[in-house]
């Protein structure tokens, strides 16, 4: 039998140490590195000098890879695949300290040290010695070390089954790795005739509150849409403020219409998604000028349960006409009080009718043209590329104003849930039971993580109308997002949610429970895992 390098507390807490060192914020030169070292390190392990080919690299997008790590089982067809990201949020809400925002032990001796500058709560973690702090400590290289060390105990203990190690780039941006990904799993189920099993993240816990202590098992993931508005009015004067009307006036009715509205919000098996928000809204002039603004935009984020982007599309349609009305409304009686002509009427344009009433009048070519040179704009990230799409043919369509023009922007989370699998239902009470038993540690179920996360990839069940709706209201789809959503069918696995105990994730005082994360949790997910396996022979 080989050595453990990765299996006793100290053992995982050195791994996690040394992973969280290699900085890799999310779109920077360390994400790119990161894969590459991970790679050097897992060739260390016996199995992957006896079997290299179990072991890749793969390419994402912008430079950036993936990598996958097989162990198989000669007699298993049975697979689990073990899903992390390894990239990271940004560090600079660390300040003075951001140089030991990637240096675990620093940071808690200092956050000691300074306990008094915290709040009370905080200051009480600190002092308890019970956590460690830092970036990506909770989210999520903790969970990769888990994986990291499965795998090693697999290859030397030779447990009957097979695991798959994946781990991508880009899970807080846009999830590329995770889509990169899928044709990648797909490949490895067709050249070693393997069957997914179980699809196992380990993402953190994650309070439902500011008070929640619990810890949490989840058997399925919230979704997610991002629903853009173009706001385009008619410029004017600001002397003359009648003869126009500007984008924000339009634009605050359907900001008040969605902001917090119950509407968009759902409850499913007892859970209840956040309520809606605005996480944008600009005005698309470049400059101040006394020229009125007449183009604004706006992104609202809505999560979803069960709803499709169908159905979410339908929803926001349905709000922005009310909001239309309203606008209309206020706006005529403006124009009475003040006996002056109206310039028109709101409308509410779905992004799909726009581009088929530019393409009738400036033609297919002319169209490709145009958005060419809003995709060649390297300053544009993929919801900024959407409005500015959408505001370029309209600024060639003016006769549609004033209007709101509604679309979809990157990036779309499918909800996932697997409550209620058979499969599922054995390892959530596998782990409750086991916890209980061993540790006197209370573990409840929730049915779907309330972090978006890259398990909304695999089992997609949407139909072919939902994707309809998505891709023809995406300006941007096919061309620098696209979703792969027959391969997402394809990896049909249910999915489940096992990790560590820690508090304030892509915040200065992010932290780790200690004992929960290098003992209770590597010794749960290695029950389960064992558990599963001996399953699978009966």
């Amino acid at each position: 039998m080989g050595t453990f390098q990765w299996n006793s507390a100290s053992q995982l807490r050195q791994l996690l140490n040394e992973l969280v060192s290699w900085k890799s914020i999310s779109l920077s030169e360390g994400e790119k590195q990161f894969p590459r070292k991970l790679y050097a390190k897992l060739q260390d392990l016996d199995y992957f000098h006896k079997n290299p080919s179990y072991l890749n690299l793969h390419e994402a997008d912008q430079r950036r890879k993936l990598l996958t790590a097989l162990y198989k089982h000669p007699d298993a067809k049975q697979t689990i695949c073990l899903i992390s990201h390894f990239d990271t949020v940004n560090t600079e809400e660390y300040g003075s300290l951001e140089p030991l925002a990637t240096q675990p032990e620093e940071l808690t001796k200092i956050y000691l040290e300074q306990k008094d500058t915290f709040s009370r709560d905080i200051r009480a973690d600190i002092e308890s010695g019970d956590f460690l702090f830092g970036r990506g400590t909770m989210d999520m290289k903790m969970g990769l070390v888990m994986h990291m060390s499965l795998i090693e105990q697999a290859s030397i203990e030779e447990w009957p089954i097979n695991l798959v190690l994946l781990t991508v780039p880009d899970e807080e941006v846009n999830s590329a790795g995770m889509r990169f990904a899928i044709p990648a799993l797909i490949d490895l189920q067709k050249q070693h005739n393997i069957t997914y099993t179980l699809f196992l993240n380990s993402e953190p816990t994650f309070r439902h509150d500011p008070k929640d202590n619990t810890h949490y098992i989840y058997s399925g993931t919230i979704g997610k849409v991002l629903a853009g508005a173009l706001f385009y009015g008619k410029e004017t004067h600001a002397g003359e403020p009648l003869s126009g009307m500007t984008s924000p006036f339009i634009s605050s009715f359907l900001t008040k219409e969605i902001e917090w509205n119950p509407i968009f919000q759902e409850t499913v098996l007892g859970e209840t998604a956040p309520l809606p928000v605005t996480l944008q809204q600009t005005d698309l002039r470049l400059r101040y000028s006394t020229q009125t603004p007449y183009r604004s935009s706006a992104l609202y984020n809505i999560f979803l349960l069960e709803r499709t982007a169908e159905e979410a599309f339908a929803l926001f349609e349905q709000t922005a006409k009310k909001a239309a009305l309203q606008c209309n409304e206020r706006y005529k009686k403006v124009c009475e009080d003040n006996q002056v002509q109206p310039i028109g009427h709101v409308k509410v344009i779905a992004y799909k009718e726009l581009l088929e009433y530019a393409e009738s009048k400036l033609g297919n070519e002319f169209i490709e043209e145009l958005k060419k040179d809003i995709h060649y704009n390297d300053e544009y990230d993929d919801r900024e590329k959407s409005l500015r799409i959408t505001d370029s043919l309209m600024i060639h369509c003016q006769e549609l104003a004033p209007a709101i023009v509604i679309l979809f922007a990157p990036p779309y989370y499918p909800a996932v849930n697997s409550s209620g699998n058979p499969f599922v239902e054995f390892c959530v009470d596998f782990v409750e039971k086991e916890a209980k038993k061993k540790f006197q540690l209370e573990i409840k179920r929730s049915h779907f993580l309330n972090g978006i996360c890259d398990l909304s990839y695999v089992n997609y069940r949407g139909s072919d109308t939902d994707l309809q709706v998505y891709e023809e209201n995406t300006p941007v789809w096919g061309d620098s997002y696209e979703l792969p959503f027959s391969s997402m069918r394809e990896l049909n696995a249910p999915v489940l949610n096992v990790g560590p105990f820690g508090h304030d994730a892509h915040k200065r005082t992010e932290r780790l429970h200690i004992s929960n994360a290098f003992e209770q949790f590597p010794y749960l997910i290695r029950q389960l895992i064992l558990q599963i396996s001996q399953k699978e022979d009966n």
